[in-house]
């Protein structure tokens, strides 16, 4: 009976200490993570002379860890602008299509709080109200961090920008604009929550 009532507290015991070990909570990423994040918003803005803007925006992303310390995915989105003047009369209506990847370099990755730099390559179309189009590609690097507040969640930052686009509008003989930005303001933070699986 001794030997029995030993047997079953040790089995207790060594069933506890498994479930202990198996509830401690692994932050950060490895190989095969998977993540998705992006972003969504819905405005509208009506002035004293009964005009309105309406916005729309929602950009979903995926990534997926082919190692250790590099992700890669892919982003696409849409976002529309309308202003009616204050008979109701469409005046502007933008509608623009995004698709893009991008490339990821953690340096801490399995921690809880890590840095990373991001390469990103984007395309984007957009249409206005009398069926003008314009296209236009974008390559930048930005810096950012990320920091696990749970086993699944993570808040994550992107800042400054060193960036280059092209802007065509879509018609025969026309010239693109080119630009190349460099610098760190607030219109070049992102902030965001990315679920990993």
């Amino acid at each position: 009976m001794k030997k029995l009532i030993l047997s079953l507290a040790a089995i207790a015991s060594f069933t506890f200490a498994s479930a202990q070990e198996q509830e401690v909570e692994t932050y950060g990423f490895g190989e095969g993570d998977m993540f998705i994040s992006g972003s969504f918003g819905i405005g509208t803005t009506k002035e004293p002379d009964d005009s309105k803007e309406n916005s729309f925006n929602i950009s979903p992303r995926f990534g997926y860890f082919v190692n250790e310390r590099i992700a890669v995915g892919a982003q696409a989105g849409y976002s529309n602008q309308k202003v009616e003047d204050s008979n109701g009369f469409d005046v502007v209506d933008n509608s623009t299509f995004t698709v893009g990847v991008f490339g990821r370099y953690y340096f801490m990755p399995a921690q809880r709080f890590s840095f990373f730099g991001e390469l990103g390559l984007g395309y984007g179309t957009t249409k206005d109200i009398n069926d003008n189009k314009v296209n236009g590609i974008n390559v930048g690097v930005a810096p950012g961090l990320s920091y696990f507040v749970s086993k699944h969640f993570a808040l994550e930052a992107t800042f400054g920008i060193l960036g280059y686009n092209s802007v065509k509008r879509d018609a025969s003989g026309a010239e693109a604009t080119k630009s190349f930005d460099f610098g760190v303001n607030m219109d070049d933070i992102n902030l965001g929550l990315i679920y990993k699986f």
